[in-house]
């Protein structure tokens, strides 16, 4: 969710492009003086001169297929390119009236590259097109003279920091004219390089910043950089003059990757899933090319980042053919791999997929159920399992697969009238385990589980239903473990199952033509939570679990005898490497909690092996094409973050941006849980396992090997310690103003907060600890902020929050205005279930605990058009929304829809006196946005140096007006809040007082 700024405009010193002042974050910097022009000036406004790299692709031929705005295509194949130098081709098109054009490319014979679907969009002027990325220079023009000659200067920059994929250098001679924005491009040096060879005429030196060209600057904090004459290396901001070749001990690299490996295609109806071994490259690869044959449509290259593509869209009954090529950084292409082949089916009559609603995250409260226990739609979906007695659930009527889609279909408008905008539901693959109803024994990751859906209320009818009404869903996902039954398509463990006088209860017939899918009983043991295709008597074939059926000295709690290979385990060899950990965890804050099992219902996937990366990147995709709006992350912290930014965070962005374009990419909101249960601002002092690592990219290169890659990142993060962390501004104010945040080495994964979440007992405590943590994320205002769940309470309690209603108001008070994105776990609006266990598995009722059904609450009829007001309502669910903390977290959502700053904007405590008192501000030129508030909770406040004006409470309606540059607000008391918010006019005009008096907002 990188979040570029748009392109300055304007006159431009290159000082003036400031980066930010943390180390190593690169950005514009608001309020400069903005560049003369955004792109190179055309020699005529109405040409553009198209540049096409060649050596990625290595055609005999290159042709530009291409329209002018507002003008018709050119007949296929389009205008043949001729050559301009080595590995460019180019062609000057008159666009006449035009201001650009769109753009594809072919050889002339049916291979095409169309930007993965979506064509080109190219200026006027000189444009490079190279591997997909669209850059302003000519990449040919001439230095004027060789390196080393007395006025040229040879400037490397190092791109092993900035993570660019395409660079360029902006520069004047010394008493000569600055370059048109963004400058000349710079070509690849050698891994981690680039270059540029100017020349200076009669200047001995230059000013220059370097950018990728998309309006991210590195101008060294705003001085720029001076590079003299000669050879001069710059890295991370180290600029070295009279500097040795950085490249000259490395050979140029001519060597291509291996062919990739093991190409598989499955379809699905009318998609197909190729998924593939990564190649190897003695420099790496940097991504693959999928050629498509077959259909209609002829030949089709797509290029690739991970090792997974999911083709669309096709054609029914068709067979197509699929070949991969790996690529590396030099453009060295690989042989083609062989050639996997799938045959579609019918397309489905199902409604097309949906589409995420793509907006800001932070404008989104978010509401969390679990699906199976919030409200029952349909009661023929209701399955109790293998442990419905003995739990006590069957003497309450009480099933635990007992909620489903129906039923949260049919309360949307009950969340929707509490003012909450997103609904984080628990996953949703086919489960399989004793007591599943959670989701988090996940089997099929491919299948949603039958026991949530009916006729009219799958899960795609689900996501639109809420997108209907504005609302989003997220999907809570997990990559890290499988059900002790392993994942169905990837592998699945045979155990020991005699069925004799003490076991034929617990293993079931084996029924080869059923299949287990959690809600079709079968017929032969009347079970739907039928066992028989898991167990076998007789040793599997490539069995390698160690004593096969040999009875151990153990007994169960019947006294039966127990035997070994009868239930999954890490250390048996049940479970091949290739695919699974074989450990258990023995150091929480160690190594192996990232590599070994947690737990035995949760077998523990090797995330560094390419099959099991595959699998998951497969399944998601699916999901992602469904339209969900983001995917909260279980067991985040057991997975190594390298893992997490090489493959599964790039392959979401990847499958986003090619279904739904780079706004709705933006706007994934992807947030991961890194439980860390301890108060202190790094966890035990091991950042590996701290919440605020989990935001940042990699710093530094690894292997290119997955599970090398991991450990080498951990040893050297380990040794750097808490000290030498990247650290942000990004959810800070600068004095009163609001700062462009910079991103540029965002992860793409966000967090739950847990430390506010372990100190919830008590509101102050929550924001103070909050407060000394922010500084370490990569930007705090994502954070998604709760005081309980279904895991835990305040402090690692394992009861629901009691801390008593006005304490409940507190904390939603201070949830609603401080920055982060409030959650409320499902029923936190009536108390429900206050002080009971949150979870006991099987050792109790549900109904007992946290997790008990919450439907009787809900019972009645809801109507509710705006969020956070309710049109009508009636039975229970009207005396539901009748109570003092659902009328508060109304309000609350209502003044914080109202005030932008609130949603998205950063803090600072300032010039401020208080204890919960802060200042917070959001401003967008491009909307016109500049919202600016003035918070306290539960106690009084004096803000000094704010900016004059008048200032109106969203709470009480009350005007102050400032004239000195100090505002001063008396207690509003325990659970209540003030919101000043300056009137700037127009459409920032302070909205008054919002919303109703209530128990707590008065």
């Amino acid at each position: 969710m990188r979040r570029t700024p748009a392109r300055l405009l304007g006159r431009l010193a290159a000082a003036a492009v400031a980066a930010t002042v943390t180390t190593g974050l690169l950005t514009p910097s608001p309020g400069t003086p903005a560049p003369e022009s955004a792109v190179p000036v055309a020699a005529s406004a109405s040409t553009a001169t198209v540049f096409y790299y060649t050596k990625t692709r290595n055609w005999s031929s290159y042709r530009l297929h291409y329209a002018p705005d507002g003008g018709s295509w050119t007949t296929v194949p389009g205008a043949a390119m001729e050559a301009a130098c080595t590995d460019w081709v180019k062609l000057t098109v008159d666009l006449g009236s035009a201001s650009g054009l769109a753009a594809t490319f072919n050889n002339g014979s049916g291979l095409w590259d169309n930007n993965a679907g979506k064509n080109y969009a190219l200026g006027t002027g000189a444009v490079t097109v190279k591997d997909g990325v669209v850059a302003h220079s000519d990449p040919c023009a001439d230095t004027g003279a060789e390196p080393g000659e007395a006025r040229t200067a040879s400037v490397y920059y190092s791109t092993a920091t900035v993570g660019w994929t395409t660079t360029n250098l902006h520069y004047r001679p010394a008493g000569g004219s600055w370059t048109t924005v963004p400058g000349v491009g710079m070509e690849p040096a050698c891994t981690g390089w680039v270059k540029r060879t100017v020349d200076l005429g009669t200047a001995g030196s230059m000013q220059a910043a370097f950018n990728n060209g998309n309006g991210v600057w590195d101008n060294n904090n705003g001085a720029d950089y001076t590079i003299p004459a000669g050879t001069t290396t710059v890295r991370d901001r180290k600029v070295t003059t009279g500097a040795a070749d950085p490249c000259a001990a490395q050979t140029p690299d001519t060597q291509a990757p291996t062919a990739p490996a093991k190409v598989s295609a499955s379809a699905d109806g009318v998609s197909v899933v190729l998924t593939w071994e990564p190649a190897t490259d003695d420099r790496g690869v940097t991504k693959y090319q999928v050629t498509r044959t077959g259909g209609t449509k002829g030949t089709v290259v797509s290029d690739v980042g991970s090792t997974v593509f999911s083709d669309t869209g096709l054609e029914a009954r068709t067979t197509y053919g699929y070949t991969v090529r790996a690529v590396d950084a030099a453009g060295n292409v690989s042989a083609a791999s062989a050639a996997a082949t799938a045959t579609t089916g019918e397309k489905p009559t199902a409604p097309a997929a949906g589409k995420p609603l793509g907006t800001d995250p932070r404008k989104d409260p978010i509401y969390f159920v679990l699906t199976a226990r919030f409200n029952d739609g349909d009661t023929t979906n209701n399955r109790g399992g293998s442990q419905h007695t003995k739990s006590g659930n069957a003497a309450n009527d009480d099933p635990m697969f007992r909620g489903d889609f129906k039923g949260l279909v049919d309360k949307l408008d009950y969340i929707k009238g509490l003012g909450m905008s997103a609904v984080w539901i628990t996953p949703v693959v086919l489960n399989r385990s004793d007591y599943d109803y959670h989701g988090y024994h996940g089997y099929d990751f491919y299948e949603v589980d039958s026991r949530l859906e009916s006729a009219g209320a799958s899960y795609q009818d689900l996501i639109d239903a809420a997108h209907a009404k504005g609302m989003k869903i997220y999907q809570d996902v997990v990559y890290n473990h499988s059900s002790r039954w392993g994942a169905k398509g990837l592998f699945t463990p045979k155990t020991y199952g005699v069925r004799d006088a003490q076991w034929s209860w617990y293993h079931d017939e084996r029924n080869d033509g059923f299949e287990y899918d959690g809600l079709t009983v079968e017929t032969k043991s009347g079970k739907s939570y039928y066992n028989g295709d898991l167990w076998s008597t007789a040793e599997p074939s490539g069995n390698t679990c160690v004593n096969w059926g040999t009875p151990t000295q153990y007994t169960s709690p019947e006294g039966y005898r127990i035997y070994n290979c009868q239930w999954p385990s890490p250390t048996s060899g049940m479970f091949p490497k290739a695919y699974y950990h074989n450990c258990w965890i023995g150091n929480w804050e160690g190594e192996d909690s990232r590599s070994c099992w947690l737990h035995d219902d949760l077998a523990d996937f090797d995330t560094e092996s390419a099959p099991v990366q595959n699998y998951l990147i497969g399944a998601y995709d699916k999901y992602i094409d469904m339209g969900v709006d983001g995917f909260r992350v279980d067991t985040a912290v057991h997975i190594p973050r390298t893992t997490w930014n090489r493959r599964f965070l790039p392959a979401i962005q990847e499958r986003v941006t090619q279904r739904f374009g780079t706004e709705a990419a933006k706007n994934f909101f992807v947030f991961g849980e890194v439980a860390a249960f301890v108060n202190d601002k790094w966890n035990r002092g091991s950042v590996n396992h701290s919440a605020q690592f989990f935001t940042w990219k990699e710093r530094k290169e690894y292997s290119a090997d997955d599970g090398k890659a991991a450990l080498e990142m951990y040893d050297y993060e380990q040794q750097q310690g808490t000290g030498s962390q990247p650290t942000s501004a990004n959810a800070f104010l600068d004095g009163n103003n609001y700062h462009v945040p910079d991103h540029s080495k965002f992860s793409g994964m966000n967090v739950i907060d847990m430390r506010m979440h372990m100190n919830f007992g008590d509101a102050n405590n929550a924001y103070s600890n909050g407060k000394d943590s922010d500084d370490s994320y990569n930007d705090a205002t994502y954070n998604v902020v709760y005081v309980d769940s279904h895991d835990y309470g305040p402090n690692k309690s394992s009861e629901r929050y009691a801390g008593g209603t006005d304490a409940w108001a507190e904390n939603m008070s201070l949830m609603w205005t401080f920055r982060g994105i409030p959650t409320l776990y499902y029923g936190s609006e009536i108390e429900f279930q206050a002080g009971k266990k949150i979870d006991c598995g099987p050792t109790c009722p549900l109904a007992t605990t946290g997790r008990a059904y919450y439907g009787a609450h809900l019972a009645g009829d809801v109507k509710a058009s705006e969020f956070g007001t309710v049109d009508s309502a009636t039975g229970a669910v009207a005396d539901t929304l009748a109570k003092p903390l659902v009328k508060h977290v109304q309000r609350l959502n209502q003044i914080r829809r109202a005030v932008p700053a609130l949603q998205m904007g950063q803090y600072s405590t300032e010039g401020i006196t208080g204890s919960m008192a802060y200042k917070r501000r959001y401003t967008d030129a491009a909307s016109g946005t500049d919202s600016f508030a003035l918070v306290t909770v539960s106690g009084g406040a004096t803000y000094t140096g704010v900016p004059n004006g008048t200032y109106k409470d969203a709470v009480t309606g009350d005007t102050k007006v400032v004239t000195g540059g100090t505002l001063s607000v008396a207690a509003p008391g325990k659970g209540n809040l003030r919101v000043y918010v300056l009137d700037l006019g127009g459409r920032n005009a302070a909205p008054g007082k919002i919303g109703t008096a209530g128990a707590y907002l008065k």
